[in-house]
């Protein structure tokens, strides 16, 4: 494939070469130039909580890169390029293309779910332009993207955790809850669903497995405003357990309606939805209870390989700056451009794609979200972070993210006992 940085190479080459052959002045090269990063990600939709920290991360990447980033013993200045995906996945495809034919960027990054990372990757992908997303499970990504895991892709790259690591945390949760495993599952007609529905890579064999009756009413469309049929399928099937992957309006519409129809489960595992701090200080003492997987916690015993940070730092330092309270997406945020950065000051060429694509895939590095590294993932091309599984407590008053679980990740330590939901 041709890429805008090879025609370049070969258009500077051919011009030095006959400039020797002539024995013309040769031409000078400029040592010196602007690295462009470019970012995807859902500031506005249904999605955009998870770009809250966006910001914050972004002033203090652009505050220490101040004098720019050193290349092979040359400084540039480095430009982040931001592009609003609006929570749609042909807008993050469309905004992709900017970045890359408008922007001309060296670099893309996304993270938030796979409506944002899969069609930018896609992008990426289709014009040689290299791209480093995480924030999606692994499988959503890979696969979702028609990935074959004895081939790879060339230009994409990805680190996360996998449903395999989602799924053991959930089933430590409902074994802690002493339930009478049934279980209700809330899984929505998008790739995050759809993945997780799936009969051989998902929750469906593995629940079986375990011993675990499943009560699946069928994909739903996000955006949802009734969710009786469900909520009286699992009341007729005895459901004591409530998984799922929500957007947080749908999760909220779903809980406030399980109360006014007596419905109350004693584990409710909602991904995406119950992330967020500031979803569940929405919801109140309905919010008491509610368990989920846990990608960052300001507790996690890891540190930032470019600012040095630890997590919990980290997390002071964006609650002092901002006056909210630290939220998972803080930590994918960070870690990603702590890896993007990494990368760009290790590419002995940054005007060739192929050398960038070398230095992500020789990537070892420590971030705030755990060690990332692409020779060891399940599959080409992906990196796999820990995971632990988490509680939400009011003790204080305001919504507080316990670390319950860790049976994969015993080197994070837990904060808290899992109690089941008070009904």
């Amino acid at each position: 494939m041709l890429t805008r940085r090879r025609l370049l190479k070969s258009a500077v080459a051919t011009g030095l070469a006959g400039a020797a052959v002539t024995g013309l002045p040769m031409p000078a090269l400029a040592k010196t130039r602007t690295l462009k990063i470019g970012f995807v990600t859902p500031t506005t939709g249904p999605l955009a909580i998870f770009a809250e920290p966006d910001q914050f991360v972004l002033d203090q990447y652009r505050a220490a890169l101040k004098d720019g980033l050193e290349v092979n013993g040359t400084r540039h200045p480095v430009e982040f390029i931001v592009k609003d995906s609006q929570s749609s996945s042909n807008r993050a495809s469309s905004v992709a293309q900017e970045l890359i034919f408008e922007d001309e960027v060296d670099l893309i990054c996304a993270s938030a779910t796979p409506d944002t990372t899969n069609p930018v990757a896609d992008q990426a992908e289709l014009n040689g332009v290299p791209c480093i997303t995480n924030d999606t499970p692994w499988q959503a990504h890979f696969f979702g993207r028609g990935g074959d895991p004895k081939v790879g892709f060339d230009y994409t790259f990805h680190y996360f955790w996998g449903l395999e690591d989602i799924i053991a945390v959930f089933m430590s949760h409902w074994a802690a809850g002493d339930s009478n495993k049934v279980v209700g599952a809330m899984w929505p007609n998008d790739p995050d669903g759809n993945s997780w529905s799936n009969s051989q890579n998902g929750f469906p064999a593995e629940m079986s497995k375990a011993g675990y009756k499943l009560v699946d009413t069928g994909r739903y469309q996000n955006g949802s405003d009734d969710f009786s049929a469900q909520i009286q399928a699992f009341k007729k099937a005895g459901v004591e357990v409530v998984t799922g992957v929500m957007i947080p309006p749908d999760f909220n519409t779903f809980w406030t309606q399980a109360a006014q129809q007596g419905f109350t489960p004693k584990v409710v595992d909602v991904a995406k939805a119950s992330e967020f701090p500031q979803a569940m200080s929405a919801m109140g003492p309905r919010a008491e209870g509610l368990s989920v997987e846990v990608t960052w916690h300001k507790n996690f015993p890891f540190r930032s390989a470019f600012s040095g940070q630890s997590c919990e730092a980290l997390a002071a330092a964006y609650e002092a700056a901002t006056g909210n309270p630290w939220t998972m997406p803080l930590g994918t945020k960070h870690s990603l451009f702590d890896v993007a950065t990494n990368v760009l000051s290790r590419t002995q060429d940054i005007d060739d794609a192929d050398s960038i694509v070398e230095a992500i895939r020789a990537t070892d590095l420590e971030t705030v979200l755990g060690r990332v590294n692409f020779q060891d993932g399940p599959v080409p091309n992906i990196s796999k972070t820990p995971l632990v599984g988490g509680q939400w407590k009011l003790g204080s008053g305001t919504p507080q993210l316990e670390i319950v679980t860790n049976s994969n990740a015993p080197q994070i330590p837990l904060t808290a006992q899992m109690l089941p939901i008070k009904a």
